[in-house]
């Protein structure tokens, strides 16, 4: 059997001494696998998406990811597993308005030290593969919010990362630009890229995503195999 990418043991966290966010969670996730983390707002889902980002720490449990224990991780070595292993992208893209899109999309290959000439090459692959090449010296704020989340993962793909995590990617777009962003997933699913995603949007799961897992009151309600996306 394939070793799990993801694999969550016993997970809580708590804050502050409240409720638990999450509440004892156990899941894995598959190379290749497409998931998508629905629940209403509060239910734990952005939480588990941090923990296995290395963001945040879990009070309870192990969190594994690539066969490293990231809840064990100090802080420098939380930073190198992001940008070594996970790709992420934003509802409101996080991009820094300052630079062009092309300085946006080489900036993780720089923070972790690549040469200027691989760097280069991999961000025209991206920026020409995801449609957007012709907006490499523009700055984001000139660009409509498909393209904007588009320039979001093309950043979270610079350093080939074995995972991509998206937290509501689609929740800042319109109608059309959403429909973009939902292709966009699907296609990088198709290609063999891991994705865990969450999200309120139900079109977005059930298009993008071979599993879904419903969070309810930090507790998994649910956990539900798709039919392959197309």
């Amino acid at each position: 059997m394939t070793e799990p990418l993801i694999d969550l043991r016993g997970v809580s966290r708590r804050y502050d001494g409240g409720p638990p966010a999450l509440d004892d969670v156990s899941l894995t996730v598959a190379p290749g696998e497409a998931v998508a983390i629905l629940g209403p707002s509060g239910s734990g889902k952005s939480t588990l998406l941090n923990l296995i980002a290395g963001l945040d720490k879990p009070t309870g449990g192990t969190v594994t990811v690539g066969g490293t224990r990231i809840d064990t991780l100090g802080e420098a070595r939380a930073a190198k597993y992001r940008r070594a292993t996970i790709g992420m992208v934003f509802q409101f893209f996080n991009l820094l308005d300052d630079l062009t899109v092309f300085d946006n999309v080489v900036l993780p290959a720089q923070l972790a030290g690549a040469g200027r000439g691989e760097t280069t090459r991999r961000a025209t692959e991206l920026l020409r593969g995801l449609g957007i090449d012709r907006h490499a010296r523009a700055y984001p704020g000139r660009l409509s919010g498909g393209e904007r989340q588009r320039v979001a993962v093309a950043r979270a793909l610079m350093n080939r990362p074995s995972l991509l995590l998206a937290d509501e990617p689609t929740g800042a777009l319109d109608t059309a630009s959403g429909a973009e962003v939902r292709r966009l997933l699907t296609d990088l699913h198709a290609d063999g890229q891991t994705i865990v995603l969450v999200t309120h949007d139900r079109t977005l799961a059930a298009e993008c995503a071979t599993r879904t897992v419903q969070v309810v009151d930090g507790r998994i309600a649910s956990d539900t195999a798709l039919e392959a996306a197309r």
